[in-house]
């Protein structure tokens, strides 16, 4: 991409800000990470609900702290991004999986989610989410939530990579950050104020009819192997094994396929 990314920043604004006051966007030609500087700032106390996009991201980082390697805006190749807001829902259970559903949806009617935190096509990776929440004050029910999103928008080299990934451009030719971004805004904000106030049930049905791994066998990082049958109304995994059905709900916990290649969840 030669010429500057034309961010679609004020219609964001302007479809966020009537539900959520004091809402700003902001855009770093550079940064290590979004969901890095929404935490540095909750830390120094600055709460304020904000959309941090990167043009370049060099230190991005998935689940388990993992690195994302991706491309940056700057060039097209990706889009990465962080929502950070103050937020006190009853149950923190499924959040995750609610971000996903909302992206998902509002992407492309063929992109499918891989619990807890992944999109996939096809059996590829295209898109990453890592959610991390800050505390201040015992008195207060309220954490600063911080909501990373990274979407491959085209093809990244494969090498040294457990998952094969895929690009946005795949699926929509032509596609670029900022129409993905525009994509996605808005609607993650209501999405994840309808998690507040109504929790992960709500979003059930519509996880479990994009689940990529149900009805999959299934073998867990702690060894346990079994069959995928989606998600229930807290959000954990449901796994029937020889013993029963098994809920997995441990952040620490990896999913691998067991059939077909060696696919780790990232």
């Amino acid at each position: 991409m030669s010429h500057p990314v034309r961010w679609p920043l004020e219609a964001i604004w302007e479809a966020v800000s009537p539900v959520l006051p004091g809402f700003t966007v902001e855009v770093l030609p550079q940064v290590d990470s979004t969901n890095t500087e929404l935490m540095r700032r909750a830390r120094a106390g600055r709460l304020e609900p904000v959309l941090l996009v990167a043009e370049q991201q060099t230190a991005g980082r998935g689940r388990m702290g993992r690195h994302w390697l991706s491309g940056d805006a700057a060039s097209g190749h990706a889009l990465t991004f962080s929502l950070g807001l103050p937020l006190a829902p009853k149950d923190w259970s499924g959040l995750s999986l609610a971000v996903g559903v909302s992206v998902a949806q509002n992407l492309h009617p063929q992109i499918r989610l891989k619990w807890p935190n992944d999109l996939w096509w096809h059996d590829r990776k295209l898109a990453g989410i890592l959610i991390e929440t800050a505390n201040w004050g015992v008195a207060n029910a309220s954490r600063y939530v911080v909501i990373g999103v990274g979407i491959n928008i085209f093809t990244p080299e494969s090498e040294g990579l457990s998952t094969p990934p895929v690009g946005l451009a795949e699926l929509i030719p032509g596609v670029d950050v900022a129409q993905a971004l525009a994509c996605v805004a808005a609607p993650l904000v209501r999405a994840v104020q309808a998690f507040e106030g109504h929790g992960f049930a709500p979003f059930q049905a519509q996880f479990n009819a994009l689940d990529a791994l149900a009805q999959v066998p299934v073998t867990l990082s702690d060894g346990m192997q079994g069959l995928a049958q989606g998600a229930d109304a807290s959000g954990a995994l449901l796994v029937a094994t020889s013993t029963g059905v098994q809920r997995v709900t441990s952040s620490e916990v990896s999913v691998r396929m067991q059939t077909g290649p060696n696919y780790e969840h990232m």
